[in-house]
């Protein structure tokens, strides 16, 4: 079965706005034997992704009314196809339209954003900060690359977070091994250049940041 790469997710989409330019606002099309069976045929010929992935959204209302952390955490969609994905992700909010507070995830099937997951225990993360409203083309890149297959140490990933706050945007890409340093700094330097990001990015194990909290230190920086 064939999956599709990150240049393709992209080709996919601009294809399908092609096919929309095509059809001049107001206009009606007049539906024939051929036009549903073309049809027919695109709907039935999806690409499909490696993994299956799901939207999760941490709600700030919700949050400050729950005592347990992660407790407001919703599970919003899961997709596993190149036209779902684009079609979930038109439909969300991008992080410049998010409230404040606001957390948006997205991580491969069946493995929850939360530290205690048995998949991300013992595992870390990479982090990129943003200015107010400046994140989304960012986050998007980060989608296609995670979804596409793009890193070499594909399987280390866990998916990733945008992170909403009053000064500024956080992207966060969770991973499974912290302690396999070679995969780490792999990742951290295919994804700065996936997204052409200049500064110097840091990675913190999750259990230093449960440990340390605000006090945790970056064990790789690239």
């Amino acid at each position: 079965e064939k999956t599709t790469t990150f240049d393709e997710a992209e080709k996919v989409k601009l294809n399908a706005n092609e096919a929309d330019d095509e059809v001049e606002e107001g206009e009606i099309v007049e539906e024939t034997d051929d036009t549903t069976s073309y049809l027919s045929k695109e709907i039935a010929t999806k690409h499909p992704l490696e993994h299956s992935w799901t939207f999760w959204f941490d709600d700030p209302v919700a949050k400050s009314r729950q005592a347990a952390w992660g407790s407001s955490l919703r599970n919003v969609y899961t997709f596993s196809t190149v036209e779902d994905f684009w079609g979930a992700y038109n439909n969300i909010h991008h992080p410049s339209k998010l409230v404040v507070g606001a957390d948006l995830h997205c991580f491969k099937h069946k493995i929850e954003p939360k530290w205690e997951d048995p998949v991300c225990a013992n595992g870390g993360t990479w982090k990129m900060s943003f200015s107010k409203g400046k994140s989304d083309t960012s986050w998007l890149y980060t989608l296609l690359a995670m979804i596409g297959h793009q890193f070499d140490h594909e399987d280390e990933i866990c998916g990733a977070v945008v992170s909403v706050r009053g000064k500024g945007e956080k992207i966060s890409l969770w991973t499974k091994n912290a302690a396999n340093e070679t995969a780490q700094v792999s990742i951290g330097k295919q994804w700065k250049q996936f997204l052409d990001y200049s500064d110097s990015v840091g990675f913190i194990f999750h259990d230093d940041a449960k440990r340390l909290d605000r006090n945790a230190k970056n064990r790789y920086t690239v």
